[in-house]
């Protein structure tokens, strides 16, 4: 019988065969255990899995493998957190690695928030994290804002540009999945993530968690081929944003790119229970702007 664990590290991974190794390693250093691996294979062509059996059979931490055809990260998220039965969740990348005590660090804080008053977990979403150039060094040098707990939106609206780990209760997430929409594979994950937020907040740890490599060259034009082969989740994405956001120049912002979308796709630009109208409208100047400056 396999052993109960608290927490889930789930790594969707596609055609990752020698990245997944440095994961691998890390998870093998992991000060305390209390874990399985859960890595869901996205249709890799690489022999991933030949790899992922010979982890296995080693026998040093606990691991399920699936393979799946390829349908992108958000639907191997879902497939994830259907098969997660642990109280916990945490996504880590096949590129990305844990520092040595993470599994400790995370599991300790989770416990003493419960510990300390159990009636907090009914609106704990989770913890949030950091993620690190190294074990020592915050990605891109940005601490979090002086809070004990937020929302994720909250932090970046508090002036955090940084990247985080964030480690979910995985009932939680079980009541968000990913929209999976028919030839996308891709939904950006702050879509999920907002509607989490209006429930639920996050225990914020200024730890350093994960740490992963920046890889800069390329990114515009990288982000700018995934929003054209993904209109609707982009579309839905600002939709909700233009919505959820105080009023000012970031609602502006957001307001023309829903406008964008909302073309793109050829969805109505104003409809009963989405963007107001006066949102509509502010937003087609902006997105003029928007197409001007080439930021779409």
């Amino acid at each position: 019988m396999a052993k109960i664990h608290t927490l889930t590290v789930f790594t969707p991974t596609y055609n990752r065969r020698e990245l997944i190794k440095r994961t691998y390693e890390s998870l093998k250093a992991q000060t305390l255990k209390d874990f399985v691996w859960l890595i869901a294979d996205d249709g890799s062509e690489d022999g991933t899995g030949d790899v992922i059996k010979g982890f296995i059979d080693e026998g040093i931490i606990d691991i399920e493998y699936h393979y799946f055809e390829n349908g992108g990260k958000m639907r191997a998220h879902n497939r994830g957190v259907e098969l997660c039965d642990t109280e916990l969740f945490v996504c880590l990348d096949s590129d990305d690695v844990f520092v040595e005590g993470a599994v400790e660090d995370l599991i300790g804080c989770y416990r003493e928030i419960v510990s300390e008053d159990p009636f907090k977990k009914g609106i704990l979403a989770g913890i949030v994290a950091h993620k690190g150039e190294s074990g020592t060094k915050v990605l891109y040098g940005d601490e979090f804002p002086d809070v004990s707990y937020s929302t994720l939106f909250g932090l970046y609206l508090k002036g955090f540009k940084g990247e985080t780990t964030l480690v979910f209760r995985t009932e939680v997430l079980k009541k968000y999945p990913f929209p999976e929409i028919e030839g996308e594979k891709y939904v950006p994950e702050d879509y999920i993530y907002d509607k989490i937020d209006k429930d639920y907040v996050l225990k914020v740890l200024p730890k350093i968690i994960t740490v992963c490599e920046i890889v800069a060259d390329g990114y515009t034009d990288s982000l700018k081929k995934i929003k054209k082969d993904n209109p609707v989740a982009w579309y839905l994405y600002y939709e909700q944003r233009t919505m959820i956001t105080e009023a000012g120049i970031l609602k502006f912002k957001y307001a023309g790119f829903y406008v964008i979308y909302a073309i793109r796709t050829r969805n109505k630009l104003y409809k009963k229970g989405s963007v107001p109208l006066f949102w509509v409208i502010s937003g087609i100047p902006a997105a003029f702007l928007i197409k001007l400056m080439k930021k779409d």
